[in-house]
């Protein structure tokens, strides 16, 4: 049953992000909103995404972050079944097609477990849940690395993709927070430290 509404809403989804994509201001308010809220100090890796689609484009605030020092990773797929690892990254290192088609870093960078972990989404409620593309690779990602560190998993979207509420399994995890064009959605007490 929940398999079903969640594939419903995805298609829904999909659709209503390919109507807000025609913003083509929202990626640098949404980088700016993040970088806001980023401490200055106690943040040593984050993890980005290389969009794909009309996914939210994340590569303004990569840039941004790595013009401030940070050291960035993205996502490489290691099995169907397996947590997503990171590979370090930086604007201008070479990339290479990875699963999906999606591009990936090259195969000798070196792989980090990141502070921070920005994941794209197709939706997004007042919760922290989030509705990915069905795979489960980011839950399972988050499982892990929760289960031996402690990160921060920040949703990255358009306002109007937020939702009413989604429907949810015991092993979806909750998002710590959601940083949109229009705001900062926080949903962990937690917080930056």
């Amino acid at each position: 049953m929940v398999d079903a509404e969640k594939s419903q809403l995805r298609a829904h989804a999909r659709a209503r992000r390919q109507e807000l994509a025609a913003d083509h201001g929202a990626p640098e308010r949404a980088a700016q909103r993040f970088l806001t809220m980023l401490p200055e100090t106690g943040v040593r890796s984050i993890a980005g995404y290389w969009p794909i689609g009309d996914e939210l484009d994340v590569r303004p605030l990569l840039h941004h972050l790595a013009l401030a020092g940070h050291r960035l990773a993205l996502p490489v797929v290691k099995g169907k079944t397996s947590p997503l690892a990171f590979r370090a990254w930086a604007p201008g290192d070479p990339m290479i097609p990875g699963d999906y088609g999606i591009q990936t870093p090259a195969a000798t960078a070196a792989e980090i477990d990141p502070d921070i972990i920005i994941a794209p989404l197709l939706a997004f409620d007042a919760d922290g849940h989030r509705l990915g593309y069905g795979g489960g690779y980011y839950d399972r990602t988050l499982a892990a690395l929760r289960a031996k560190c402690d990160i921060l998993a920040i949703g990255y979207a358009y306002a109007g993709q937020k939702v009413g509420r989604l429907p949810r399994h015991d092993g979806d995890m909750v998002l710590d927070a959601v940083v949109t064009d229009h705001a900062v959605h926080w949903f962990n007490k937690k917080g930056f430290k």
